[in-house]
Parts: C-alpha cells; structure tokens; sequence
C-alpha cells in the first residue's frame, strides 16, 4: 500500500506582544506543525519566545528561528544594505537567543527561516543567502534551512552542507514568474478561499515541502485549521519536515 504524501504546515509566531497575541498564535499553534518563531530584531522578546517555546514543546511542534534584519520599526520587511560579515553575526545571534529560550522549555530549535525582506533577498542575492547558510553552519551544521523553491538561499544551504526544505504561501498571491507579489499590491495578499485552494494546489505540484500560513494575515487561525482539514481531505499527512 502506498504511503501517503507528506507535508508540513509553518506559521509565523511570537510577533505580537502580550496575553493576547500569545492567545492568538496558541490558535496557530494548535493547527500547524512547525513553528518560525520571532527571535527579536523585527518582532518578539525574552518573554514572547518563552511563550510560545513552551507551547510548541506542550504541543509537541517544531522550533524554528525566524531571523530577520534588525527592523522593528518596519516589521522586518523593508530591505537593508547590511554587509556579509554584520548579517552573518545578526543571524547567528538570533539563532542563538531562541536556542537558550527552547532549551529552557525543555524544545530544541531544528531549523532556521529568514524573514520578510531578508527572505526575498536571499532569494535573488548569492552574497546575502551565502551570509546566511554560512551563520547557520558556524552555529550549528545540523540545523535545517526553510527557503523559496529553486532560490539562491537553497543553493547557498547545499553548498555548506545544510539540508534545505522549499516552502509555499498558501496566503501569498504570485507572480507569473513564481515570485511573491509585494505587499501592498492588488491580489498580494489571498482571501481565505483563496488561500486554501492555492495550499491544496501547491501541495499537488509537489514542488515545496512545507506550507506557511503568516500570522498576521486576518483570520490566520481559522485558515491554519481550513488548510490543515483541506489537506488531510485530500489524502495529505501533515507532519514536520524538520
């Protein structure tokens, strides 16, 4: 009998303050199986990664880092000349930070995802995503990479020996090219309709391995759980890629 396919759903977290954000991303938590979490330069802090550590640890999720340029002010989405060796450092710190507060709570971080405008640039720019890979290598070689499919990012991971997974949005509209649309553009971001077609879609190609649903797009919780039942509906066993 054949095995069914297997994919792993991501979500953004840790990138709200207080009692209340932490609620809303417990509502994540609970539908997806890995978990990008915010190490403080576009968003969270000590007490937001306890949170949500210990959740995913109760909940038995998945520990990413969510790296990022250091933005707060733009949330991590603005795009930043930043030299190699200072980008380097910045991730290795962030990566750091989150594996003292998951120790704490008893999870371990397994892989790493950039964030926003660092993201993209990884995507296109070999000296920003060799920064990367090279960071998480200095830290820790057997940490997994998360990154767009067929990216400059990929490639840099498999260069310094990391295992990289391609990832989806089902909440993201692309361009022809395969591109994210900017935010900010008509179609950039899907309705939740939308969204769980492009999940169930992106899942058929079979060309990523994960699936990010982002947490602050209206309704996230409620889409993790559609895209969650929609997958599973559809012959998909949701499990960690990492």
């Amino acid at each position: 009998m054949t095995p069914p396919p297997v994919i792993d759903l991501n979500a953004d977290v840790g990138e709200r303050p207080g009692s209340a954000g932490i609620a809303l991303d417990a509502a994540i938590i609970a539908a997806v199986s890995s978990l990008n979490v915010a190490c403080g330069f576009h968003a969270g802090d000590a007490e937001t990664m306890r949170a949500v550590c210990e959740i995913a640890v109760a909940k038995r999720k998945c520990l990413g880092a969510h790296v990022s340029y250091l933005d707060r002010e733009g949330f991590g989405r603005r795009d930043r000349e930043v030299e190699p060796e200072v980008l380097r450092e910045h991730i290795a710190q962030q990566i750091r930070a989150l594996r003292i507060t998951a120790t704490a709570a008893r999870g371990t971080v397994l892989y790493v995802k950039p964030h926003g405008a660092l993201y993209n640039r990884a995507a296109v720019d070999r000296s920003c995503a060799e920064a990367i890979a090279d960071a998480i290598a200095s830290v820790d070689s057997e940490l997994k990479l998360l990154g767009p499919p067929g990216s400059r990012l990929l490639a840099a991971a498999a260069a310094h020996g990391l295992e990289a997974f391609a990832e989806g949005f089902p909440d993201r509209g692309y361009r022809a090219d395969g591109t994210l649309m900017p935010r900010g553009e008509p179609g950039a971001v899907l309705e939740h309709a939308a969204a769980v077609e492009q999940a169930q879609r992106l899942a058929d190609q079979g060309r990523v391995r994960s699936l990010c649903i982002h947490s602050d797009t209206p309704g996230a919780a409620e889409l993790a759980v559609s895209v969650r039942n929609r997958l599973i509906g559809g012959g998909f066993q949701i499990r960690p890629f990492a």
